[in-house]
């Protein structure tokens, strides 16, 4: 499936992919009952297209199992390849049926994230996304062949365990490394401790979890290596890449119809302005009519037109990060980006877990670090305790582990528990 060479194509390809998905979804009977009658010839015009209701996660939760495969999904396809776990959409996690031709999309949507972040044939990945009912694993090892990439199917560190993965990139010497970007910390530290060179790795590819500036930077640094950001959800697929550091996601709108509105009004949010993010499938949508699926995802869009290369075509998003819990300690609102933004800018600290404690007084927080070799542990306890003081009006209690001590309590988990409530 090659790239759209410009933005006309991709409207021509909206415009007819777009009366194709809601035809689609029109034949589900969950659709026949929510649609009002629409003129399939005015798709174009938004305020035809903001007649269809929005899908959100309430909606979803609501029907059982049986309502969601018999009513939500489509019972004529071209049959069912695999399935992917839903994101947490509810307390039973849901399975979505992809079609075979569902999956031939998939592997190119992924395959693309390679070509943004610059890999391509003769190189060789380590991949420890995990690689059991999560579909990110398995269809970024799959989808490399398609760029002459040679892969190892490591996993998370739940199927390969940490130290195991670290004699795997000594012994194999990959040029990239893909998982989320929690672990990356984690393998490096943990490599750290036992006096590994991570040096082959030229390329970090990660998704699944938000990457602040300063997490970014401090991957970057421990590595020596570029990272490079993905965007994708189960209900779609994976939906765009970083083609420059920072500057958010370019979104494959030949594949993904993507608008940002008013969270309270629903209506369309001006360009940099955040908004809610909602997303219709044009072609992973045989099987699941996923029409204006709101993601819960805060972003801004950017038209991005800047004629920079192949992938030019594409406008942006950009996460607001506006989702990330906080800790509310003796009346203070501690949110977790900003700690871990703060602890991340700290090059002397090598990982950490911020903990939210009560034992039997006031509440508390402790900050769990590890420290780089060769520093004065007291000076830097000292300036850590003045600095989160002055920053977030709240004095924490330091304690210092052993190099590598997160890493293993991690490494079990999906995604890391960096910021526990103990109370």
């Amino acid at each position: 499936m090659s790239l759209p060479k410009s933005r006309t194509e991709i409207r021509g390809i909206q415009s007819r992919l777009k009366r194709a998905a809601v035809e689609q979804a029109a034949r589900s009977p969950f659709w026949k009952k929510r649609l009002p009658k629409i003129n399939l010839e005015k798709l174009d015009d938004a305020e035809e297209w903001r007649r269809i209701p929005i899908l959100d996660k309430d909606t979803l939760r609501a029907l059982t199992d049986q309502q969601f495969y018999t009513e939500f999904c489509h019972a004529q396809h071209d049959g069912i390849a695999e399935y992917w776990r839903s994101g947490g959409v509810t307390g039973q996690p849901l399975f979505y049926p992809r079609s075979f031709r569902d999956i031939e999309v998939g592997l190119e949507s992924f395959a693309r994230t390679f070509d943004c972040a610059g890999a391509g044939r003769g190189e060789r990945a380590h991949v420890s996304f995990p690689m059991g009912i999560h579909p990110v694993g398995q269809i970024y090892a799959r989808c490399a062949a398609s760029r002459g990439i040679t892969v190892n199917w490591a996993g998370s560190g739940a199927s390969t365990p940490s130290a195991l993965q670290l004699e795997l990139i000594q012994r194999l010497k990959p040029t990239i490394w893909l998982g989320m970007s929690s672990y990356a910390l984690h393998l490096a530290n943990l490599a750290e401790a036992r006096g590994l060179e991570l040096s082959s790795i030229k390329r970090i590819m990660t998704s699944a979890e938000p990457v602040s500036q300063a997490k970014r930077d401090k991957i970057e640094r421990t590595f020596g290596a570029k990272l490079t950001d993905n965007f994708g959800m189960t209900e779609a697929g994976m939906m765009g890449s970083e083609d420059a550091p920072g500057a958010g996601f370019r979104i494959w709108t030949d594949l993904y119809h993507v608008e940002v509105l008013d969270p309270k009004s629903f209506e369309p949010a001006k360009e940099g302005e955040i908004g809610t993010l909602v997303v219709t499938a044009l072609r992973t949508n045989n099987v699941t009519p996923f029409l204006r699926w709101s993601s819960g995802d805060l972003v801004t869009y950017s038209e991005a037109d800047d004629g920079a290369g192949p992938f030019s075509v594409f406008p942006r998003i950009k996460h607001a990060h506006r989702t990330a819990g906080f800790f509310k300690v003796r009346g203070v609102n501690l949110g977790h980006q900003d700690l871990e933004d703060f602890i991340f800018r700290h090059p002397e600290i090598g990982d950490f877990r911020a903990e939210a404690v009560n034992d039997g007084g006031l509440d508390a927080l402790r900050l769990c670090i590890e420290c780089r070799k060769g520093i004065d542990q007291k000076a830097l306890i000292a300036g850590l305790i003045v600095e989160v003081k002055e920053k977030f009006e709240l004095q924490p209690e330091v304690v210092v582990l052993e190099t590598g001590t997160l890493a293993k309590e991690f490494e079990a988990n999906i995604k890391a528990a960096r910021f526990v409530d103990r109370r």
